[in-house]
């Protein structure tokens, strides 16, 4: 299709975003910023190097740049790489990771803004993480001669592939997965519905998850501990960490808690919504359901509560803690908040940057957006950790990961929050059955690293011709 064609079409149905955009800011509170770098006002400074362009949508991916973006910067060190995002959420998370010069917003895919976008970033190779085609950008990116490879693959059978085999659709979508220069893939069902989608079979390869060799393998986080005291999170008692949560999920939780409460009263909650909008929704929740809500964000008179930056910068006090102590932590001390026990207060991870410290504390983690249809999250930083998990029955989104994990006996899937009750309770009875969960997720982490080397060496051999 002809990008001006395109172009008819996107214009009516931004339009009719502009009314959504002024609710989620006036009514949500949403503030979707960088605009002008939206239509291709891109504040790149050249140095004269090649560029190497990498766009990652939102936090997950973003997250799963890191090892691919140092493993570019390594072996192509006359390079430069920019990181490109569309959400808020993705874009502070790409400001944390990399210098905040080489991150910008995604341009929107009017062939005008596109060919601003371009001219101004001037990339030598583009890399678009998992799932993110636009046919604008891919129809004038390639028309210039620019490779474009996919890295860290995936096509859900449930939504995309649904998506694109529509009759209206399907001709534009092969014509846009034919100008890809590499895919690699997550594994082999992903790379089948690539080739169906019209990616030539010699460019499509399983290279495996990035997100594998971006979970660190670890008993403990910096700052974690700090964490911990400056919230009144106690060492010595059990902690169950919810992370990534979605709407609908936090009542359900708050559900299963009051439950598991009754044959284990020590046991404290920790709720990590996925998006940041979510948090004041999420406290009210906490405080209507009959507890005190503790927010991370009102509980470090260190940070400055109107800036969301990660204190992975400050040191940990606990670094050389000792890898094989309990995850209980036993007998490590505890920290309070003055009137403040478990089964009154319910902990609220309102940062960004800081889960995988809420990880690292956790006695028993769930693993969020899985009880509710949303698709699931990420696996692998709890696995990394070495911590016992449990999830719901919705892992599309990262179902071979979760496969491997429930092959290995590394984590457990509920269907119900029912049965999530059980499982904590049962999990946080035995010791033995946790650390033996928690050593073979990591085992999974280390069989499975190495896609960031063979995404690499796809995106070389691409730019080589």
């Amino acid at each position: 299709m002809p990008p001006l064609l395109l172009d008819l079409i996107y214009l009516p149905v931004l339009l009719g975003f502009v009314p959504i955009l002024l609710f989620q800011r006036f009514v949500k509170g949403k503030k979707r910023g960088g605009w002008a770098q939206r239509f291709g006002s891109i504040p790149f400074q050249s140095s004269g190097k090649p560029v190497i362009w990498v766009h990652a949508v939102s936090l997950g991916e973003v997250n799963a740049t890191r090892s691919l973006v140092a493993e570019i910067t390594m072996r192509l060190h006359d390079h430069d790489v920019v990181i490109s995002t569309t959400t808020d959420t993705g874009y502070a998370a790409a400001c944390q990771h990399y210098s905040a010069s080489r991150v910008f917003r995604y341009p929107l895919d009017f062939s005008f803004v596109v060919r601003r976008a371009l001219n101004r970033v001037r990339p030598a190779a583009i890399v678009l993480m998992e799932l993110e085609v636009w046919p604008n950008f891919i129809e004038i990116a390639a028309s210039r001669g620019i490779p474009i490879g996919i890295a860290n693959g995936r096509v859900t059978e449930e939504k995309s592939m649904r998506r694109f085999r529509t009759p209206i659709i399907r001709s534009l979508a092969r014509r846009m997965f034919s100008r890809m220069a590499w895919v690699g893939a997550q594994d082999e069902a992903y790379a089948a519905r690539f080739r169906e989608l019209g990616v030539p079979a010699d460019r499509v390869h399983v290279a495996g998850n990035l997100k594998y060799d971006t979970a660190s393998v670890s008993d403990s986080v910096p700052g974690a501990t700090d964490l911990a005291a400056a919230m009144g999170i106690r060492t010595d008692a059990p902690l169950f960490v919810a992370g990534s949560t979605g709407p609908g999920e936090e009542e359900l939780l708050l559900t299963v808690y009051r439950d598991v409460l009754q044959s284990h009263p020590t046991t404290q909650l920790a709720i990590i919504p996925r998006k940041p909008e979510r948090f004041d929704d999420v406290a009210r929740l906490i405080e209507s359901s009959g507890f005190a809500c503790v927010r991370r964000s009102h509980s470090d008179q260190t940070r400055d509560p109107n800036q969301n930056r990660d204190p992975n910068q400050s040191r940990d006090r606990d670094q050389s803690r000792d890898p094989n102590q309990s995850r209980d932590r036993q007998g490590a001390g505890s920290v309070t908040t003055p009137g403040a026990t478990a089964g009154q207060v319910v902990f609220l991870g309102d940062t960004m940057g800081e889960l995988r410290k809420f990880y690292s504390l956790a006695t028993v983690v769930f693993v969020g957006r899985s009880l509710v249809p949303m698709g699931g999250s990420d696996v692998m930083e709890v696995a990394g950790l070495g911590r016992a998990m449990c999830f719901g029955p919705f892992m599309e989104n990262f179902a071979d990961a979760a496969e491997k994990l429930l092959s290995a006996t590394a984590a457990v899937q509920v269907s119900t929050s029912e049965e999530l009750a059980l499982t904590l309770n049962e999990l946080h009875e035995n010791q033995t059955r946790r650390e033996q969960m928690g050593r073979a997720a990591q085992d999974v982490v280390r069989q499975n690293a190495g896609a960031t080397a063979r995404t690499v060496d796809l995106l070389v051999n691409a730019m080589r011709g």
